[in-house]
């Protein structure tokens, strides 16, 4: 186990892929993207082998469970299962009074994020950084939107191209080092934070690093995401962080919830995109989920924490797969 001050550097330095020395060389033999079709049937589901997103191996995996929205859900009643209290009423971070001040995030870690993600899979917190820090974070992501960065989130696999049935998000990748967006820098900083104390107490993983931030925008016009998971295939990441930037959000009128449906459980976990709210939950197959068709602009943040040892084992099997592919096609 290193230490805090240790593990806060690994975590500055290895967005992307790995630490900046290492990068160049990295991406000079990872530069062509290899697609790999699954085996399955069509209307079973995608499996997604990776591609090179803004000159970095990118290792996405998401997978497609279903292209039909009328038969995402798995029982017709989960609707009326009801989830956990600790995930129906979640876990405030608002200061008691004006005399106090936000939990400690060394206290916030231990008594309630990583007891709730070990019972649960997943975990929220609101009010995390409080309505100014909020407020500026929501004008960067407008800014990013109106400077027209935002492009539409892409499926790996070419075939379906940019399906808007499956997938209807504009995305923008972000560092947090970029002008215009050192609020948006603070808060990766904050998550890093706690992911920093969670370490080695979310299960088995030894997490030491992640991708840029995503900053996605649904525009308002139905469009959703289908029931997928993010890592069904060992590609690293272990942990989903998803911060959301919507105010005066109603489900009832606007949609946009994100229902997550944990393996092995009796409920379905709906989780309304409200302003200033963090979600943590498992990024493998124990938590399928899909955003519900949303009817009003909505934005949220995501960040993907890495395994270190499953990291570093898809990146060989990329690496062995592109070598593959390369010498295939070599006369």
């Amino acid at each position: 186990m290193v230490s805090n001050v240790s593990c806060h550097r690994q975590m500055a330095t290895s967005l992307g892929t790995d630490s900046p020395q290492n990068a160049t060389e990295e991406r000079a033999s990872l530069m062509k993207t290899v697609y790999k079709k699954s085996t399955s049937k069509t209307n079973e589901g995608i499996n997604m082998k990776g591609r090179v997103e803004n000159g970095e191996e990118c290792l996405w995996y998401s997978e497609v469970t279903s292209t039909n929205s009328e038969s995402i859900a798995d029982n017709e009643d989960t609707d009326t299962l009801v989830m956990p209290c600790a995930l129906r009423k979640p876990r405030s971070n608002r200061p008691k009074s004006k005399e106090h001040k936000r939990l400690n995030s060394h206290k916030l870690v231990l008594q309630y994020i990583v007891p709730c993600m070990n019972s649960y899979g997943l975990c929220i917190v609101d009010n995390f950084l409080g309505n100014k820090i909020g407020d500026r974070i929501l004008q960067e992501v407008m800014q990013i939107q109106q400077a027209g960065r935002l492009q539409d989130g892409e499926l790996a696999c070419r075939k379906f191209g940019k399906s808007k049935s499956i997938r209807g998000d504009k995305i923008a990748w972000v560092e947090g080092n970029e002008p215009g967006c050192e609020n948006i820098g603070y808060l990766l900083t904050r998550m890093d934070k706690l992911i920093t104390y969670a370490d080695g107490k979310l299960g088995k993983y030894k997490i030491r690093g992640r991708h840029k931030a995503m900053v996605a925008c649904y525009p308002g016009n139905g469009t959703g995401y289908v029931k997928h998971v993010d890592n069904p295939n060992s590609d690293g990441r272990c942990v989903t962080c998803i911060y959301y930037l919507n105010k005066n959000w109603d489900a009832k009128e606007h949609g946009g919830i994100l229902r997550i449906f944990p393996e092995g459980k009796s409920y379905v976990a709906d989780i309304e995109p409200l302003f200033d709210r963090l979600l943590f939950f498992w990024s493998d197959r124990r938590n399928p989920h899909e955003v519900q068709p949303s009817y009003a602009t909505r934005y949220a943040i995501t960040v993907w924490y890495f395994d270190s040892e499953e990291r570093a084992e898809a990146k060989r099997r990329f690496r062995d797969l592109t070598a593959s592919s390369q010498e295939r096609s070599t006369p």
